[in-house]
């Protein structure tokens, strides 16, 4: 019960935070009257910091080794476009103003072993600090193919598609944060400039 109690205090002090730490934060490039509403799935990530390295080009993979499952994995980042048009529009989803759909394609390979695969780890990280993370909805109309949700590869293949965020029209990333578990310090990419 206490186990229960403590977390649950936890939790809430945690959403206050949260809540008094976005209040008064000003839209990029404007002052308080021009904020717009950031959709849930926007906002900060408690995801870790990116790593000491400087960030990859577009295309460059890292390889790194799992310790819980033994595999050795190679991913990337191959594109990042934004603009994407889709049945429903991110404000529309997320009750938003300025949002629109932007998708990420990566690869993940399984050089050794068997290990999993999620979209999770990936952020879009932006110059005044704003981190989003993938969106939490999908429409069939979403950029083919799909990264999976979630998947497990086996030694030899890859699985590679575009994840989408909700991103606010007026900006765009400055790095893509990869920051899964079996990767302490994180990597990161250099999304370029259009």
């Amino acid at each position: 019960m206490r186990t229960r109690t403590t977390a649950a205090a936890a939790t809430l002090l945690l959403a206050a935070l949260t809540a008094c730490q976005n209040s008064d934060e000003p839209a990029a490039g404007g002052d308080k009257a021009s904020k717009t509403k950031a959709p849930a799935a926007t906002k900060k990530s408690a995801s870790p910091s990116p790593s000491e390295d400087k960030p990859r080009d577009f295309g460059e993979a890292i390889t790194f080794n799992d310790p819980a499952t033994a595999a050795t994995i190679k991913t990337t980042v191959l594109g990042y476009e934004q603009g994407i048009k889709a049945q429903t529009a991110a404000d529309q989803e997320f009750n938003t103003s300025g949002y629109e759909w932007a998708a990420l394609e990566i690869k993940v390979c399984i050089t050794k072993g068997t290990g999993g695969t999620t979209r999770y780890p990936w952020t879009l990280a932006y110059e005044d600090g704003a981190r989003i993370e993938p969106s939490s909805v999908t429409y069939g109309d979403f950029p083919k193919p799909e990264y999976p949700y979630e998947a497990t590869v086996k030694a030899g293949d890859c699985v590679r598609g575009k994840t989408v965020f909700p991103v606010p029209g007026n900006q765009r990333p400055e790095r893509v944060l990869y920051t899964p578990d079996a990767l302490p310090e994180g990597a990161e990419w250099r999304v370029p400039k259009v």
